[in-house]
């Protein structure tokens, strides 16, 4: 469980939470589901938030005035719907910053839970058991990353088998795929053929080209000079 919140803050909120494969729902087991927010919140609370020139914030601020005002639309959906929320907030004016947001009991079907935020916001999920968060987690348009914490073998298999998203990462972080080792893509509205930095990527550089000439002659092709009537 340590490892996992470790890995849940790491990919959640590196970069501000606004990487294409950033952790952005956690579904959690109801029988771990206390602890696990609890360890979560407290470890959310020694985020440093702040300018990134200084090694000691780990969370810096947006990169557009445009994705801080999507971020905290956002945040206001989840406040607006009754999600419970822990915030981590920061008064800085230079910048575009945002709350570091965690929602629990979060509806998997609510908005806050199906589509893309690109922000350091959370959206926990109560499942009862494994069965389920493997529906929860398939249960979104979109398959691009995903990750499982499980010490069961057969966990472990299950999610290999059918937790259908481009690439999975099995006790680590979802974010930082490796150049050369972890071709990286998706599918359904996360992109679809050759994976970048996968055996097929060259060809997404080359213009395919498709002749077609009949072969069939009819009649003689005459020969040069000849004057034809």
């Amino acid at each position: 469980m340590d490892e996992a919140v470790i890995y849940v803050l790491q990919s959640a909120f590196g970069y501000q939470g606004q990487k294409c494969s950033a952790c952005s729902r956690l579904v959690v087991i109801e029988g771990i589901y206390d602890r696990f927010v609890k360890r979560l919140k407290a470890a959310a609370q020694s985020v440093n938030i702040g300018p990134v020139e200084f090694p000691q914030n780990f969370m810096g601020a947006l990169i557009e005035s445009a994705a801080r005002d999507k971020v905290l639309r956002y945040i206001e959906i989840g406040k607006n719907a009754g999600y419970p929320l822990f915030e981590r907030k920061i008064e800085l004016e230079n910048g575009y910053f945002v709350p570091l947001s965690i929602f629990t009991d979060v509806d998997p079907e609510s908005k806050l839970a199906q589509e893309e935020i690109f922000g350091p916001v959370i959206a926990v999920i109560k499942v009862k058991d494994f069965d389920e968060a493997l529906r929860v987690a398939n249960g979104t348009q979109y398959a691009l990353t995903g990750g499982v914490f499980s010490r069961s073998p057969a966990n472990i298999r299950k999610a290999r088998e059918s937790f259908r998203t481009g690439n999975l990462y099995i006790n680590r972080g979802c974010t930082g795929a490796v150049v050369g080792r972890h071709p990286f893509g998706g599918f359904k509205m996360s992109g679809i053929g050759s994976k970048a930095g996968g055996p097929d990527y060259l060809q997404h550089f080359m213009i395919a080209r498709n002749i077609v000439e009949n072969t069939v002659r009819r009649g003689f092709a005459p020969l040069e000079g000849t004057k034809l009537e």
